[in-house]
């Protein structure tokens, strides 16, 4: 909006700030934090008198859990509306990776939102089927993956290798479809604990704001022998949003958490993340930078797969961070050290970027 003001004025005196891609991701990630912090506190009033008993706890989980009765959930609502709201203000509306990857975190929004609804309104944390959830998902990441490959090539890149790529062809879109469904899907499975997921999302959101910047840059990605993709640098703006919102809901998400982000939001910021990999053509990266949502998801694969087969668990509970409690770590000390492991994931997966 204030892009295509400053674009009609010129960009004439101090509107030539708005036409620096690196003014706008800091002025996103402010407008989104100032947003989620100014309506953080009603929302979350409104949120506990509408749902009464709040997200329903599992008996079979830790027993430390049951305490957090009461606490409501679709906290995510305030992470999509101070996000969009600061992406729609900052960003170049003719720029369509933005559009395609706000579909997709609005998309994935509406589809965890009724997921929790159901959860809060049957009083049952089985929610919408599993098969219809990932039924939308990949018609909503399908449709993302159209918009996007439209505007770049069918490449899948290597990192480690300068300016390497695999031809797949058709099989891109499938393949990038996969990509942000899964990438959904893991940060949900990671959201069990008060600030677990939001603060390696953050993490994520900033390494790739760097990526897509040098990508979007020719010079830079030239030096870097990283594919350039033209319109990318705008995704910076996009994951600043993220950032922003981000911040803002982990201040009310703080353990004891006020509020949770429910799948509305964890569904939306993992599908955010996956999407904003695929414009980039960083998708192998992105399993390195979130490699802590890998491994939270492998977990349950691992686990379900092995149970089927034998009767045994392979983890004495998964999500693995379950695990973990059950050895006996309090949750801050496992929220805090995956929060260590997914910064040092975020620097490996910066380190790709030169070594090659």
């Amino acid at each position: 909006m204030l892009y295509l003001l400053a674009e009609w004025l010129n960009f004439e005196g101090v509107f030539n700030l708005v036409r620096y891609q690196t003014f706008r991701a800091g002025a996103t990630l402010m407008t989104a934090l100032f947003i989620g912090l100014v309506i953080g506190p009603r929302f979350i009033d409104m949120l506990r008198v509408r749902q009464g008993k709040g997200q329903p706890i599992r008996e079979d989980g830790p027993q430390s859990h049951l305490a957090k009765r009461g606490t409501p959930t679709m906290g995510g609502l305030m992470i999509l509306i101070s996000l969009s709201l600061a992406v729609l203000i900052w960003m170049d509306l003719s720029n369509p990776f933005i559009w395609a990857c706000l579909a997709v975190t609005l998309g994935f929004g509406l589809i965890g939102f009724l997921d929790d609804y159901d959860k809060v309104s049957k009083a049952s944390h089985k929610g919408v089927s599993g098969k219809v959830r990932l039924l939308l998902e990949f018609a909503i990441a399908g449709v993302a993956s159209y918009l996007i490959v439209g505007q770049i090539n069918t490449f899948l890149y290597v990192p480690f290798v300068n300016d390497f790529g695999i031809e797949l062809g058709y099989f891109y879109f499938v393949f990038a479809a996969f990509v942000i469904v899964g990438a959904g899907n893991a940060v949900n499975l990671t959201d069990g604990l008060d600030g677990l997921a939001t603060m390696p999302v953050i993490i994520a959101a900033g390494t790739f704001a760097l990526i897509a910047y040098l990508v979007g840059r020719v010079d830079y990605s030239e030096y870097l022998g990283i594919p350039h993709v033209a319109g990318a640098g705008e995704l910076a703006i996009f994951c600043a949003a993220i950032m922003g919102a981000g911040l803002a809901f982990l201040w009310f998400n703080a353990p004891p958490a006020a509020v949770f982000m429910g799948d509305t939001g964890s569904l939306a910021l993992g599908g955010a993340l996956g999407a904003i990999a695929v414009a980039t053509h960083h998708e192998v990266v992105l399993a390195i930078v979130g490699g802590l949502f890998v491994f939270e998801a492998l977990s349950v694969i691992i686990q379900v797969f092995w149970f089927k087969r034998t009767g045994k668990r392979v983890f004495r509970m998964a999500p693995i961070h379950h695990h973990f409690e059950q050895l006996g770590w309090s949750e801050s000390k496992v929220v805090i050290r995956f929060w260590i492991v997914a910064i040092v994931l975020a620097l490996m997966g910066l380190a790709t970027l030169k070594l090659r």
